[in-house]
């Protein structure tokens, strides 16, 4: 399944031409068969990131959203500071999963990684380190699998279509094994 994947690069410093990271992460998505819904460089400012984020989550050709960058710990570093606001829910375990194989590359560095995910409105958020490194890692060892219908035992985009069930409303029912 195809999804449209956009990508803020979160910098004060970088281009399109020299974003090392967000050049990766498009490279990977085309390669996986998805598409780029669309692409930003922002600066470190907190309300320009909301407002971009929640631009692409009300944008129907945008199923996923990527940033890369502003996850550490200096003062510019504030994407978690500015995007958990905006999320309905946290997917913990993407920044554990993340944070543990990045030790295998950085060692204890990797407890400087604020990296996260989550959705919001029927959309996948993944915040990434803005390294080339992070963002090959990230992709290649869980969003890309996520991101794919062949992975097993589940999968991200199997579940994509429930993600805007109302949570005030009944579960649909489903056949049991003995009807």
């Amino acid at each position: 399944m195809s999804l449209g994947i956009a990508v803020l690069t979160v910098s004060d410093t970088r281009t399109l031409d020299d974003d090392k990271s967000g050049n990766l992460l498009v490279e990977r998505i085309a390669a996986d068969g998805h598409r780029l819904a669309a692409r930003l460089i922002k600066s470190d400012d907190r309300y320009g990131i909301r407002a971009q984020l929640s631009n692409w989550l009300i944008d129907e050709t945008v199923d996923v959203i990527i940033i890369t960058g502003g996850t550490g710990l200096t003062g510019r570093d504030l994407v978690p500071e500015a995007v958990r606001p905006l999320l309905d829910r946290i997917t913990d375990g993407f920044g554990e999963l993340f944070r543990m194989l990045s030790y295998a590359d950085v060692g204890t560095s990797a407890i400087q990684s604020r990296a996260f995910a989550g959705s919001a409105n029927g959309r996948l958020v993944f915040c990434l380190p803005g390294s080339r490194g992070a963002c090959e890692l990230a992709w290649d060892k869980i969003i890309g699998l996520q991101l794919n219908t062949s992975t097993r035992p589940c999968n991200l985009v199997d579940i994509i279509p429930r993600m805007k069930e109302s949570p005030d409303q009944p579960a649909p029912k489903r056949p049991s094994n003995r009807d």
